[in-house]
């Protein structure tokens, strides 16, 4: 079982970029899907998570400004980052609990992907 981001890039404040999780592999079910993103000398903070059911939950921080949804069917995390702003510039993780075929849950991290944020 693997989860792999997409979607980070370069934007300028304001702007919006769209991030997607994939997990892929020998997956039984996907329970709680979450993005966290850590900024250059802090600690990894939890920007938003939704549950299998669609249940939500956001840092304050990104209240009103960014969406978590998910797509079920295709095992597929997404967010959405509108009026981004430049303390908004992380590297973006996404993060799974995950039930593979043999009934074993584990919590499981994408690679990370870049958004840098110009003021």
């Amino acid at each position: 079982v693997q989860l792999q981001a997409f979607g980070g890039g370069l934007v300028q404040a304001g702007g919006s970029l769209r991030l997607s999780c994939a997990a892929s592999g020998s997956i039984l079910s996907v329970n709680t899907m979450s993005w966290y993103r850590q900024a250059p000398g802090n600690q990894r903070e939890l920007v938003a998570t939704i549950t299998r059911s669609g249940s939500t939950n956001y840092a304050e921080s990104v209240k009103g400004r960014f969406t978590i949804s998910r797509d079920n069917a295709k095992n597929t995390l997404y967010l959405q980052m509108n009026s981004l702003k430049a303390e908004d510039t992380a590297v973006y993780y996404c993060n799974a609990q995950i039930a593979d075929r043999a009934l074993k849950w584990g919590d499981y991290w994408g690679q990370g992907t870049l958004v840098t944020v110009s003021s």
